[in-house]
């Protein structure tokens, strides 16, 4: 997945120094030669150490990523060095801290739900929503793919996918033909429908989805679920979604899941990073 660009990496910074570091600044330290190193105080799966080292060299610094993103670190383990003056470490320190530990706490999580996954022999992708932070999606969609996962949505944009939010709009009898105007529309996306019940999940299949998301589903209802559809020779692909966490996944992909859908990495707890700052030795 392609990095964070240099305008969203000086955006951060902005918006934590719009003015610059007073503290700094008035203890007049910003010109004295320091090093800086990141270390994993946990294990962790890593995530944006490479904008983490951007964030450093645009504050006038050097920096060198020593583990990757989607590498494994355990603790004590180096993540990346910096050297440069005191003002450039620490006008960058607190945002490239923070950015690596929110990132890699989302990484940790999908790499874990995903190992259940591989360790059972299941193979089933987990795809992670649009259901991050406003002005996150960047720091989110680096977190999820360092995992090992997959963007279920990057945005609005680019995918079809009808919600009931969305059908409430149409009356009972336009149901159908909007399916099929979107298909006709849209030819090259794939419909995706997501639905409450096993009984709506059947209309909209015999109606052309070929995703449904089905919201909220048991893995029982799942199950149900594929067996109707088998009766009938329909396969539209299979993704619960709503509440899928480390806890069930397994539950889900046995049940007859084609890919899982979660919001869980997101609300994992950020992976902890130890920063050691000071004058050069040299």
């Amino acid at each position: 997945m392609e990095r964070i660009d240099d305008d969203e990496l000086r955006r951060w910074l902005r918006e934590d120094a719009p003015h610059g570091d007073l503290t700094t600044r008035a203890l007049h330290i910003g010109d004295r030669a320091g090093q800086l190193r990141f270390e994993a105080r946990t294990s962790m799966r890593v995530a944006v150490v490479e904008e983490a080292a951007r964030l450093f060299e645009l504050c006038g610094c050097d920096a060198i990523v020593v583990r990757g993103s989607g590498s494994e670190a355990q603790p004590g383990d180096p993540l990346l060095t910096a050297t440069g003056p005191a003002s450039g470490l620490l006008l960058a320190w607190k945002v490239a801290q923070t950015a690596v530990e929110t990132a890699s706490g989302i990484a940790s999580e999908a790499a874990r739900i995903i190992a259940l996954l591989r360790n059972a022999g299941l193979g089933q992708p987990l795809a992670c929503t649009r259901k991050n932070w406003p002005g996150g999606r960047a720091l989110s969609a680096r977190g999820v793919w360092a995992g090992g996962a997959v963007m279920h949505r990057l945005g609005l944009s680019e995918t079809l996918l009808v919600f009931p939010e969305h059908r409430s709009f149409l009356a009972p009898t336009e149901i159908v033909s909007s399916m099929k105007a979107l298909r006709s529309a849209q030819p090259e996306k794939k419909l995706v429908v997501e639905v409450g019940s096993v009984d709506e999940a059947m209309s909209f299949a015999q109606a052309g989805a070929e995703v449904l998301q089905l919201e909220r589903f048991s893995p029982a209802a799942l199950t149900a679920l594929r067996q109707r559809l088998d009766a009938l020779g329909l396969r539209p692909l299979l993704a619960p979604a709503g509440g899928v966490t480390a806890a069930n996944a397994l539950d889900y992909a046995r049940a007859g899941a084609d890919f899982l859908v979660s919001s869980a990495p997101y609300f994992a707890p950020p992976a902890d990073v130890k920063v050691v700052i000071g004058p050069s030795r040299h």
